[in-house]
């Protein structure tokens, strides 16, 4: 057997993902498609643990570019280790589940962001990169409802327009310094343009809005996946191609402080998870930034244990919303008495995201603070430690409360509400197991990071700082409860940044079709016949057998097919929810 994953040790594991997915969408048997699901992970984390060496592998020519892909080294290791182990977990979690599309969109969505990461080459990478998203798309849409089909349509629109950002970057990059896909930096235009695209799918401020929308409206299912890949991708990226730029430290800070306050009001708690996601998307991004060997591996530790406990986290608010059919905690409350286990793995997911000691969030942080203060940014330190406390406060202590120990604030559950499904438990298990075994036993997690990682963050000064923290941000809680300041008697609906150019547009593109009916029925009126012959001349020059089909070059009619596609897209976008 051994013998046989080593012939394959030379082939990227996503092309067996891949095939997985396209069986997927070939065969009915849910048996069948259940059996790839958990079976493809799993053989392609036999194919890069028997990869003989670090090196290139996978090279082939395709019109003249040498794609390379199977790039395997110690920073795609990580980050391939753990979308295979996540793609395994949501084979196991999504047992229950009959869908086809979800199956197949799943399985693809895993093996192209395992492609991306193993990519060698720009050309390479954008090709996996727009199939994440167009892949990922329908796992929203699975959700079913024209606002699932409507936030699909927005979260594409910003997919496709990050990849287009990458790939107008890659073009202009490719014309002096070639395709490879290594350091690019922020000394050339290109540079700038391809960070934009990368920082749309890391969640950047500003353009981070599709994180919050989409997810949210996902099938319960769809949403575990969707956190697990593209945001922890585009991390992967940015460690690969612009570690050490300074302007990614303040970026990072932003994010990993403004969420906590959206957290605060926001009733939806898959949204809420969404918020806590980008929160530990910023303390990775100033990972980046600081770009140190330790600093990197602090970023390949947080990117790994905060796939495995967000995913958690999403998996446990799945469950609560596969049982009760709702995820908003003016409607919950209580569900520790009827799903006991699902309640312990959501304080088991909440503990890891708040860092405590013991648990996967609290080595990782630990090592990410550390490298901060190696290079003397107590400010940026004081943020980060300011984000873990808003992110605990109202993230890792108001999920578990409101949805599973304080009051029923809903309708009543009692004698309808079942424990989730045996699969959805086993994947909890296993993820709140890893939560705790890579918090006690760092030195594995340790092992597992690019460079030299020699730190030890269970000392007496780092585990009381720690404790003080959870005690004073647990205690403000309490209070809050307790003087009924918290939470709101009346759900309140949360608007992100993306409502004031989605309202402005969305009126604009209203205003200008407008306008254009009336420009045309003047026209239509003042031309009368010659209007009519203006259009004759245009089916001439535009039909199959016209002047502009045996004149123009095709490259320049699918440039003018991609901006009528973007245009559509942007309209999509700019619709109101």
């Amino acid at each position: 057997m051994s013998e046989f994953f080593a012939s394959l040790s030379t082939m990227s594991p996503a092309f067996v993902v891949l095939a997985a997915g396209i069986l997927a969408m070939l065969i009915p048997s849910v048996v069948v498609r259940k059996v790839l699901m958990i079976a493809a992970p799993l053989i392609a984390g036999a194919i890069m643990l028997t990869t003989p060496s670090i090196g290139s592998f996978g090279a082939f020519e395709v019109a003249g570019f040498t794609l390379e892909t199977y790039r395997y080294d110690e920073l795609s290791r990580v980050w391939g280790l753990i979308f295979v182990l996540i793609a395994f977990l949501n084979a196991i979690y999504s047992v229950h589940e009959r869908s086809q599309m979800s199956d197949a969109a799943a399985l693809l969505y895993s093996g192209a962001a395992i492609g991306a990461v193993f990519a060698g080459d720009l050309l390479t990478l954008f090709f996996f990169w727009e199939l994440t998203a167009l892949a990922s798309v329908f796992l929203i849409f699975a959700a079913g409802g024209s606002v699932a089909y409507r936030a699909g349509l927005r979260y594409l629109a910003i997919q496709v327009l990050s990849g287009v950002l990458l790939l107008g970057g890659a073009a202009v990059w490719a014309q002096t310094q070639g395709w490879a896909f290594n350091e690019i930096g922020l000394d050339s235009m290109a540079g700038r343009i391809i960070l934009i695209g990368f920082g749309i799918k890391a969640g950047f401020p500003l353009v981070h809005m599709w994180i919050n929308d989409a997810y949210p409206k996902a099938s319960a299912t769809g949403a575990v996946v969707l956190s697990a890949f593209t945001t922890k991708l585009a991390i992967y990226v940015l460690a690969r191609a612009y570690a050490g730029e300074d302007i990614l430290i303040v970026i990072g800070a932003v994010m990993a402080v403004f969420p906590a306050i959206f957290i605060l009001f926001e009733d939806d708690m898959r949204r809420c998870a969404a918020y806590a996601l980008n929160s530990t998307l910023g303390f990775m991004v100033v990972g980046v930034g600081i770009g140190t060997e330790k600093a990197i591996a602090a970023v390949a530790a947080n990117a790994f244990v905060g796939v495995i406990y967000i995913a958690l986290m999403f998996m446990v608010l799945g469950a609560v919303m596969a049982q009760t059919g709702t995820a908003r905690a003016s409607q919950l409350g209580g569900l520790y008495r009827r799903m006991p286990l699902t309640a312990l793995f959501g304080v088991i997911s909440a503990l890891a995201l708040a860092a405590a000691p013991a648990f996967s969030g609290f080595v990782a942080k630990a090592l990410t603070l550390s490298a901060v203060l190696g290079e003397h940014r107590g400010d940026i330190w004081l943020a980060l430690v300011f984000g873990s406390a808003g992110v605990l406060a109202h993230a890792a202590l108001k999920i578990p409360y409101l949805v599973f120990f304080g009051p029923d604030r809903g309708p009543d559950h009692a004698s309808t509400v079942r424990e989730a499904p045996p699969g959805m438990l086993i994947a909890m298990a296993m993820a709140s197991a890893l939560c705790l075994y890579l918090g006690l036993d760092y030195e594995l997690l340790y092992s597992l990071l690019p460079g030299d990682v020699a730190y030890a963050p269970y000392t007496l000064g780092h585990i009381l700082g720690q404790a003080q923290l959870l005690f004073m941000v647990a205690f403000a809680f309490a209070l809050a409860l307790a003087l009924k300041l918290y939470p709101a008697r009346q759900p309140i609906s949360v608007r992100d940044v993306d409502w004031l150019y989605r309202g402005f547009g969305d009126g604009a593109v209203r205003w200008g079709t407008v306008m254009t009916i009336k420009l045309i029925e003047h026209i239509q009126r003042g031309l009368g016949g010659a209007f009519s012959r203006f259009g004759r001349r245009l089916f001439h020059l535009f039909s199959p057998g016209g002047a502009l089909a045996r004149t123009v070059p095709s490259g320049l009619m699918a440039i003018w097919t991609t901006v009528i596609l973007a245009l559509i897209l942007i309209v999509a976008y700019f619709s109101p929810a």
